[in-house]
């Protein structure tokens, strides 16, 4: 049994989208962010970035203590192995598989939060910051785009996790949908992976858990999710 500490954002979907393809037994914790459940001594025993996602997992392959894993991309690679699925097991593969997940937690992920930020969160519009961000993640969708001309999937031929992590992040936010119609190698990895029934399980979690996602935030949420220093 693995405990999933899980609120419905991007980095949350992540895991999901893995536990439900491997059809891993799993317990869903929810972590109300806008509410501070990061910050709870509990929480932060075992993610101490008080960010979630993190996992425990209760059967380690060592057969010893259970095991905490906090980071989004820590986490999908910790499934992978102790699954052996969603990574290839030969080296190049491996080697592609890592570069394209540690492209989207230092590019794609980051950059899509900065976005969504200063044009849906930011309590005023800074044009600077607003054209940074939307530019670079046009970029890096252009990056996406390239690669997926020349191969099904961000490593290969095959699912993995590297399109589990970069999957929530393309149109993460309604009022700022991908440029589909100028990336068209993107939209048909997009939909690919839209259309898997797994994707469709881990999504469906979402509305159980927040039921108010999308509605504008209250100042307690506000405090809790950009007022920590």
């Amino acid at each position: 049994m693995i405990d999933l500490h899980y609120w419905p954002t991007p980095n949350g979907h992540k895991v999901t989208l893995f536990l439900e393809e491997a059809g891993l037994d799993y317990r869903l914790l929810p972590v109300n962010i806008g509410k501070g459940d990061q910050f709870q001594p509990d929480f932060l025993a075992i993610s101490p970035n008080n960010k979630m996602p993190a996992i425990v997992d209760h059967a380690p392959a060592d057969g010893g203590a259970p095991l905490s894993v906090f980071e989004s991309g820590a986490i999908l690679l910790y499934l992978a192995e102790k699954t052996g699925r969603f990574i290839p097991a030969d080296p190049r593969g491996r080697a592609a598989t890592l570069e394209w997940l540690f492209w989207q937690m230092g590019g794609l992920g980051p950059m899509s939060g900065q976005m969504g930020h200063f044009n849906v969160y930011a309590p005023e519009r800074i044009p600077y910051a607003i054209e940074r961000y939307d530019s670079e993640v046009r970029r890096l969708h252009r990056v996406m785009d390239k690669r997926l001309s020349e191969s099904a999937y961000l490593a290969g031929d095959d699912y993995g996790i590297a399109d589990m992590a970069s999957y929530p992040w393309i149109g993460a936010y309604a009022k700022l949908p991908a440029d589909f119609d100028a990336f068209p190698h993107l939209h048909r990895w997009h939909q690919a992976i839209a259309e898997r029934p797994a994707t469709q399980r881990a999504y469906a979690l979402g509305p159980t858990v927040n039921p108010d996602a999308g509605k504008p935030l209250s100042e307690e949420e506000r405090r809790h999710l950009f007022g920590q220093r």
